[in-house]
């Protein structure tokens, strides 16, 4: 597999060197130099899962990891369904929240653990990669004790769910956290500076695990192929799908299923009020305002990284612009949402609602619909709580952690304090 690098083309990567890195040059994403068409769709969609995932990857990655290992990958990585329930009669939701940390982000930070440690061989590695909500625990969970990875995770203090936060702070050995005192768009910028470092990156050997890194989202990919092997056949060619956006690696993974040859119509683009791109969708331009704190915490991004790899994907043709849309839901719809959802006789959380809504106002005449459900409910347990006026049980996973305290350290957003922590903290561990 050849990658890339979006911001300097001379800068080209295997998917190894491309994990390995993170970020190319001048903090450019790293895409495929091309995206394969798929032949036998409908023989590929009757596949299991874990078969057909192989099937798919392969076809993105081919045989660089050796024969048999990418298998192996999978087999380790997704050990947890994504099923598709029935909402209404046009509307159907992808569970995504069935992996150990109740989240989307299994899949991706379980795939990248699999595959780092084998490509790293025993060399040392730091991750630091910065969350607005589900990528720290997934992460976290994923490198969680593998021998010579060290994992920093910068979050924005206070704006995550404490249910959330708890899933990955009260992780110890390998794993560091650190709450920083400013947004995700702060947390994001940390990141960036550190990448920016040749110090940093030379004697910590930095990798970041967002879905900035190409494995974190050609994992993603497969679980598009997975919901609409669930949908009836009859339905498949008029499937709009929902997806809550926040850092955009999500909709890029549909974006290059649906180029793969997978029958999908169109895309929505839900976010929550930090509506950068439905802003620029309409009006064509590119204006990022101040990040606005929301119930849907994890999609509170401004400046979305992964929106490179998509403009990227509509220059060279492998998406149509007019297929895409952009939708904005705000509090007020949030709630209305959840209550919706509810009387409907389901219940879900504020991404998925903002996905729902979004598809319920964008979906045309004998379409169908899918929203992908990125979180289990109970991981925003206070919000949905509030907004459906009765109680909802933890699930094992978080009740677990829900007592314990955290071992986050709190940091401002200053990049010269935060490089000194981590020197200070994993001096002679990487």
């Amino acid at each position: 597999m050849e990658l890339v690098n979006l911001k300097e083309s001379s800068d080209t990567a295997s998917f190894s060197q491309a994990i390995v890195r993170g970020l190319g040059k001048n903090q450019g994403l790293y895409f495929p130099t091309a995206i394969p068409k798929l032949a036998n769709m409908d023989q590929l969609l009757e596949k299991p899962f874990v078969e057909r995932s192989v099937e798919v990857l392969h076809a993105l990655i081919g045989d660089e990891l050796g024969e048999g290992v990418l298998d192996d990958v999978v087999k380790e990585a997704f050990t947890f369904p994504a099923p598709v329930e029935k909402i209404t009669d046009d509307i159907y939701t992808l569970e995504l929240f069935h992996g150990p940390t109740l989240a989307f982000k299994d899949f991706g930070g379980r795939f990248m653990a699999q595959c780092l440690s084998r490509i790293l061989d025993g060399k040392p590695v730091t991750i630091l990669t910065a969350t607005s909500g589900d990528t720290g625990a997934a992460v976290a969970h994923a490198f969680h004790g593998i021998e010579n990875i060290n994992v920093v995770i910068l979050f924005p203090d206070g704006k995550i769910s404490p249910l959330q936060e708890k899933l990955f702070s009260t992780l110890d050995g390998n794993i560091h956290t650190v709450a920083i005192d400013g947004d995700f768009d702060d947390c994001q910028a940390l990141v960036k500076k550190a990448f920016d470092d040749q110090q940093m990156r030379e004697e910590l050997h930095l990798n970041s695990a967002n879905s900035i890194n190409i494995s974190r989202l050609l994992a993603q990919v497969c679980y598009y192929f997975e919901a609409v092997s669930q949908i009836p056949e009859a339905e498949r060619d008029n499937l709009v799908i929902s997806v809550p956006s926040g850092n955009f690696g999500n909709l890029t993974a549909g974006l290059i299923a649906q180029a793969m040859g997978l029958p999908v119509k169109r895309f929505i683009a839900a976010t929550n009020l930090n509506d950068t791109v439905p802003r620029y969708l309409k009006t064509g331009e590119w204006d990022p305002k101040k990040t606005v704190a929301t119930m849907s915490n994890a999609m509170d991004v401004s400046q979305p990284n992964n929106w490179p790899r998509i403009e990227g994907m509509i220059e060279r043709g492998y998406t149509d612009k007019a297929l895409l849309k952009g939708e904005s839901v705000d509090e007020q719809y949030t709630h209305l949402a959840l209550r919706q959802l509810a009387q409907a006789g389901y219940t879900s959380e504020p991404h998925a609602a903002i996905a729902y809504r979004s598809l319920t106002h964008g979906m045309e005449s004998g379409e169908k619909g899918l929203f992908l459900g990125t979180a289990h409910p109970a991981k925003f347990r206070e919000t949905v709580e509030n907004a459906l006026g009765q109680p909802i049980s933890l699930p094992k996973a978080l009740a677990d952690v829900a007592g314990e305290d955290s071992l986050a350290v709190k940091l401002s957003a200053d990049y010269e304090t935060l490089k000194k922590h981590i020197f200070d903290t994993l001096k002679g561990n990487a």
